[in-house]
């Protein structure tokens, strides 16, 4: 199958250091390949890849310095030079929200919009009302509550190559925070849970622009005796970060679409405490990877009862549910299916191969 995958251009693909979305690109991408399908990467010049890298841009937007009203732009172009060459492909997979969706309709090519952020955001609403015929995929059931007459083809929880992340026979004494410092991801709720539950915390997170004044308000925390603040780490640490630590503190404040960084603690063994929201509970086995609470005082609870859960366990569902080849199987069943209904309603026409 022809193949392309269309990232955003703010992180490369894979990132560098933080970047959810294109983690989970670079994953798609690489397996596809491995797979024997021909892959075609849009993203940034300095992304990482075996399938064919087509840049749109030079260098990832947020290290590069580049100024916010350039992201739009680079963004928009991107989506037209896709729409140039789509009769090259089987299919086209976006991962930039809505913003291909007047060229999809337009040009009328077979493609599909995974969408990876909050869409309980009434400002968006009437925009999806219009596009209600894009072929939209979910990265969790919860993701869908605000948009349930959306044209959803399938949920693809998202999956990471497994070679990546090793688990870690001997655990530190400490809780992990990883993500970023922002007021849904609640750090300052990480700190209150390890101090009541006597323990030492590590933090690994960026400091978004957009997130500057949170970071000001709880920036005394982070100063606690008790806390270490690494800020923002890469893949070459992040594995031995999640292993070593008791548990992943996930004690988010609003309706998480996925959360990939409790597949990479179960990754490596690591059970997680989380708060409930979202898509957690499609995540999080209470009782077997981790615990699902309700209230600091629940989470403190939680880490006193660390020690019950297996953290083999915890390894072995991610290699059931959450592994890369699960993934693009779910991904290559969708394709199938948008190509056969976007064939069936354009009808007999032109193969513009043929003219190409």
């Amino acid at each position: 199958m022809r193949i392309a995958q269309v990232a955003p251009l703010y992180e490369s693909v894979p990132p560098k250091l933080y970047g959810g979305t294109e983690r989970v690109v670079s994953t798609l991408t690489e397996e596809l390949v491995c797979q024997g399908h021909d892959v075609t990467l849009f993203a940034s010049g300095d992304s990482v890849t075996r399938a064919r890298l087509w840049p749109g841009c030079e260098k990832a937007l947020r290290l590069s310095g580049a100024p916010a009203s350039a992201g739009l732009a680079q963004h928009s172009l991107m989506v037209e030079r896709v729409a140039q060459q789509a009769y090259r492909f089987d299919i086209v997979h976006f991962h930039l929200d809505f913003l291909p969706f007047s060229v999809i309709r337009s040009e009328g090519f077979p493609a599909v919009t995974t969408l990876h952020g909050r869409l309980d955001i009434p400002d968006q609403l009437p925009l999806f009302h219009e596009f209600d015929d894009m072929h939209l995929v979910s990265i969790s059931d919860a993701q869908r509550f605000a948009m349930p007459w959306a044209n959803w083809i399938a949920t693809v929880h998202h999956g990471l190559p497994a070679e990546n992340y090793t688990p870690c026979k001997q655990k530190s004494e400490y809780l992990a925070f990883l993500g970023r410092i922002s007021p849904e991801k609640r750090v300052d709720r990480a700190v209150e849970i390890a101090k009541r539950a006597g323990m030492r915390l590590h933090v690994a997170a960026k400091v978004d622009d957009a997130d500057r004044a949170y970071y000001e308000t709880v920036r005394g925390c982070l100063e606690k005796p008790h806390v270490r603040f690494l800020r923002e780490i890469g893949d070459a640490e992040k594995c031995k970060f999640l292993s070593k630590a008791a548990a992943l503190l996930f004690p988010i404040d609003w309706p998480e679409p996925f959360g990939l960084v409790m597949i990479e603690a179960l990754a490596c063994g690591t059970p997680v405490i989380a708060f409930r929201g979202g898509s957690v509970e499609e995540i999080i086995e209470d009782g077997v990877t981790g615990f699902i609470v309700d209230s600091i005082e629940e989470a403190v609870q939680g880490v006193e009862r660390i020690s019950s859960l297996d953290r083999q366990q915890c390894r072995a569902v991610f290699e059931e549910r959450f592994s890369a080849r699960r993934m693009c199987d779910d991904y290559v069943r969708v394709y199938e299916r948008v190509i056969e209904e976007t064939s069936a309603m354009k009808g007999p026409q032109l193969d513009r191969t043929a003219v190409a």
